[in-house]
């Protein structure tokens, strides 16, 4: 097996010979896909045509959470499933997922009143079998309500009920996974476009690629392909590909809340929709709403989408008082969904599904970031049958991504491992801030940061004064992470486009770098 850093962008790879599986699109099924399979012994292909992560897996929530919200609609199976998943990521991955609390404000007229919250958070917690990352849930009283969090609105406040979940940052997850995929020994490259699929007497075998930095095109054969290109699949298969739903899901970057370090749950007054106001590396991500698109080029936040979600917060977490001159950033990302007759958008079932349109294509459709990895086991279970394989064993629920501590001997837990780490930074002049989110983002990999700034000590300053990011982190995104231009750097590997408003400066720094061969 080859290390997973550095990130190898291996087009000459997907020119040699034949392959057992060929995934196309970098998202987080993508990548898991290719890392089980590359586990279970398939020589696989992985592409995408922008960057890893670059569509609906860098415009998610930043959530690994079971989906409370889903209860509503009795969606037991998925919310247990989801559960299980914080369980296994939080324990191969602790350096990219953390435990976060969500508070839920009860107020007189809330459309989910006390009682069946705690009925709810109470079958939450049940279906959270085994050791979890986070405690139980907590009912808070009026006053300790108003007494840690003035900012919500008092009248008619009956208290509170708290609940933990996990965060992580959704393109550094999905990088990690593409890397532990080439770590796994499939051949990986970004910036390679599948432009259509290739058959024979009707059964797909691969497909006609381009590589988009050098326009050259070539043919990769595999025995099954496998579209995980989401929302933009639908453009390679054509008239053959299956009905679904194409869901938009929006998000505001505000300020952070002064003192606050939980999350909320919150349900908008104006239509009963839920969303979160969630802590991310020193702001708040406000959202989601969630819209029927028709095509994947929408995934754009319209103003009277910003609009509601400001409505909705000012009108729940009043002492905020956020205005449109507050948002830092928006984002939006479009998922692909089950096509349901119903108008009702939260009511779409999550569930995930296979369809195989064409023989020898396999295609994902449904589910969520935080069940990726078990719902790529799925994946491969279909691809092994369909080669007439015998059936392996998946290994990704026991295998450590890249980075996280339990990987070296003797680091011991996490929290161990991170106070060394902080001490070993804060030596070396990082400040504090930014040697938190580097132990966070990159784990035991922090070395190789290390090693950067024992070679240019300078490189311990920040790319941008007001974002908790070196410049030793520019250059590890593009020595060793595929980083190929500046927009991969700024918002994939290092979210600083979504935490400052101006990042011209920021910008000219890494094109220097780029310019100057990292």
């Amino acid at each position: 097996m080859t290390a997973p850093f550095p990130f190898t962008r291996n087009v000459p790879g997907l020119r040699t010979g034949q392959f057992d599986l060929l995934v196309i699109g970098g998202g987080i099924y993508g990548a898991w896909t290719a890392c089980d399979a590359a586990l279970r012994g398939l020589r696989v292909a992985l592409v995408e045509k922008n960057d890893w992560g670059s569509g609906t897996s860098s415009a998610s929530s930043k959530l690994i959470h079971g989906g409370l919200r889903y209860l509503e609609h009795y969606e037991f199976g998925l919310v247990r499933h989801a559960l299980g998943e914080r369980r296994v990521l939080s324990r191969i991955a602790p350096h990219l997922v953390r435990p976060l609390n969500f508070l839920v404000p009860v107020w007189k007229d809330s459309r989910v009143g006390r009682l069946q919250l705690l009925a709810g958070l109470t079958l939450y917690d049940f279906l959270a079998t085994g050791k979890q990352p986070v405690p139980r849930f907590k009912s808070y009283s009026r006053e300790r309500v108003l007494g840690r969090y003035p900012f919500v609105a008092g009248a008619g406040l009956r208290g509170g009920l708290r609940y933990g979940d996990c965060q992580e940052d959704d393109a550094r997850m999905t990088l990690f996974v593409a890397a532990a995929a080439q770590a796994a020994g499939a051949v990986c490259a970004n910036r390679v476009e599948a432009m259509e699929l290739m058959q024979d007497a009707g059964r797909v075998i691969g497909a006609r690629l381009r590589d988009v930095e050098s326009a050259a095109a070539f043919e990769l054969r595999a025995d099954c392909v496998v579209n995980a290109a989401g929302p933009w699949g639908r453009a390679l298969v054509g008239a053959d590909a299956p009905r679904v739903k194409l869901i938009k899901g929006v998000h505001l970057v505000l300020p952070a809340i002064a003192g606050c370090e939980e999350a909320f749950l919150l349900t908008a007054p104006q239509d009963g929709r839920v969303f979160f106001v969630i802590p991310w590396y020193g702001r708040t991500l406000l959202g989601t709403t969630e819209a029927a698109v028709a095509d994947a080029g929408e995934a754009v936040v319209r103003p009277e989408e910003a609009r509601y979600l400001l409505d909705a917060v000012n009108a729940l977490l009043p002492g905020l008082g956020w205005s449109q001159d507050e948002v830092i950033a928006s984002f939006a990302g479009v998922r692909t969904l089950h096509d349901e007759a119903t108008q009702d958008l939260a009511a779409v079932s999550r569930e995930f599904t296979i369809v195989e349109p064409l023989p020898g294509l396999i295609w994902p459709v449904g589910g969520k970031f935080t069940t990726a990895r078990c719902d790529a086991e799925e994946v491969v279970d279909r691809v092994l049958r369909l080669l007439g394989r015998a059936a392996v064993d998946s290994l990704t629920a026991r295998r450590p991504l890249p980075g996280a501590p339990m990987e070296a001997a003797g680091l011991g837990e996490f929290t161990g491992w991170q106070a060394e780490a902080l001490s070993a930074l804060a030596r070396r002049g990082v400040d504090a801030e930014s040697a938190h989110f580097l132990t966070m983002r990159h784990g035991t990999g922090l070395s190789r940061v290390q090693a950067l700034l024992e070679e240019r000590p300078e490189w311990s300053a920040r790319l941008h004064a007001d974002a908790p990011f070196l410049v030793a982190e520019t250059v590890l995104a593009l020595r060793e992470e595929m980083a190929r231009g500046a927009e991969d750097v700024l918002r994939r590997r290092m979210p600083l486009s979504l935490l400052v408003r101006e990042t011209g400066a920021a910008r000219q720094k890494v094109e220097a770098l780029i310019a100057g061969g990292g």
